[in-house]
């Protein structure tokens, strides 16, 4: 009998070959034409599917959400998603003006769940929520530098003008430090921008 708590490894050629993307995730919801009401106003596009099916993907998102009368048994309000953000402040804005409900910030700290922005806007670190009429859970969750291995530097992207912009901003305030360390204007900052950006992205170690 294999072992249940085996956990595949990147050793373990005969999988680590297969290309898996995440797709689709199914949520539950007791009332499908309420459920696409409010999903629409996140501003989420609806995608075209088979009858019985609703689909919406998030901006930016390589996975969609879909929803249906027979797509899953589990209860209406148990699904929890993330939604990963680069400025959770502008994020939860944008869904306020929408006319969503969102929770407050909270961070996680070295004793769990505290209120309030992460003081260093470290990533992973702060946090939003709220819920569709069913009660599923969108957590929000500002993410601005990976952690290593979670993407691969040669396949550096950005889903949308404002991910790049607040990626240039980042590298911006970090290349003004920069300067002051070395004390002089850096005039091949262009390489020095896209090494930081490439970096942040891919978790590796950031350019001093």
């Amino acid at each position: 009998m294999a072992n249940p708590t085996h956990e595949i490894s990147s050793t373990d050629a005969s999988i680590a070959r297969v290309d898996m993307k995440l797709e689709v995730v199914i949520i539950p919801v007791s009332d499908v034409d309420r459920a696409k009401e409010f999903y629409k106003k996140l501003g989420w596009r609806l995608d075209v599917t088979p009858p019985g099916v609703v689909q919406f993907t998030p901006p930016g998102s390589g996975c969609s959400v879909q929803f249906g009368t027979t797509l899953t048994a589990a209860a209406p309000g148990s699904g929890k998603c993330y939604l990963i953000v680069s400025d959770i402040v502008t994020a939860r804005d944008k869904l306020v003006g929408a006319g969503i409900e969102v929770g407050e910030f909270f961070h996680i700290g070295a004793e769990g769940r505290v209120s309030g922005l992460d003081p260093e806007r470290g990533t992973y670190r702060s946090r939003a929520s709220f819920n569709d009429p069913d009660g599923n859970v969108w957590l929000l969750q500002e993410i601005t530098a990976r952690l290593p291995g979670r993407i691969d530097p040669g396949a550096t992207s950005f889903s949308s003008a404002s991910d790049l912009a607040a990626a240039l901003r980042r590298a911006e305030e970090a290349h003004g430090k920069h300067e002051k360390r070395i004390g002089a204007a850096d005039p091949n900052w262009p390489d020095w921008y896209a090494g930081y950006m490439v970096a942040e992205q891919a978790g590796t170690d950031l350019p001093t």
